[in-house]
């Protein structure tokens, strides 16, 4: 990884929740997005370098909210033929609780993760980058417009305690996906 490398966030739809535990995919793989300026998809086997890594589940890729990591077992993540999954066992802090009370009344609406491109890990053709090897660093569960369609909705959810700049991150990234199309 070179010293200018910086973290990327990307956003994804499919979670569903089992009592305390969430699950779901943090990213799926060979699904096109479109980021403005450009192209971008996962090629399967991207995450396999990150999964014996520590990573952090938090919420709202908030540093402060952290919900497991996968050091100390209650973040499981694995990669299957469709993507990154992820099994989650929730804390009992007020943001775990949160987590739990949205997902329980059908409200979460997504997941993200944060990821630095080693050197080599992606390809491009013209304006469409392809992901080849990703240092995963975080998930997130959080609101969001999906970078990626493709990925399933089992959940929909507002993002709880974000603060007005990343919202209007958001609104701007749907703005610019919609004027795109």
């Amino acid at each position: 990884m070179t010293a200018a490398a910086t973290l990327e966030r990307r956003a994804f739809t499919e979670v569903r929740t089992a009592g305390r535990r969430v699950e779901g995919y943090a990213a799926v793989f060979n699904s096109e997005a479109d980021l403005g300026g450009f192209r971008e998809q996962i090629a399967p086997g991207a995450f396999r370098g990150s999964l014996g890594g520590d990573v952090l589940a938090m919420l709202d890729h908030d540093p402060g909210k952290v919900l497991g990591r996968t050091r100390s077992g209650t973040l499981r993540l694995s990669e299957d033929s469709k993507g990154l999954a992820f099994s989650l066992d929730l804390p009992d802090t007020a943001a775990g609780r949160d987590v739990q009370a949205l997902a329980e009344r059908g409200d979460l609406g997504g997941m993200s993760f944060g990821f630095m491109v080693p050197e080599g890990g992606e390809t491009w053709q013209g304006r469409s980058r392809t992901l080849r090897a990703i240092a995963l660093k975080e998930i997130s569960i959080v609101q969001a417009w999906p970078a990626y369609p493709d990925t399933e909705i089992a959940l929909r959810a507002l993002m709880h305690g974000a603060d007005a700049c990343r919202r209007r991150r958001a609104l701007i990234l749907a703005e610019v996906a919609r004027a795109v199309d």
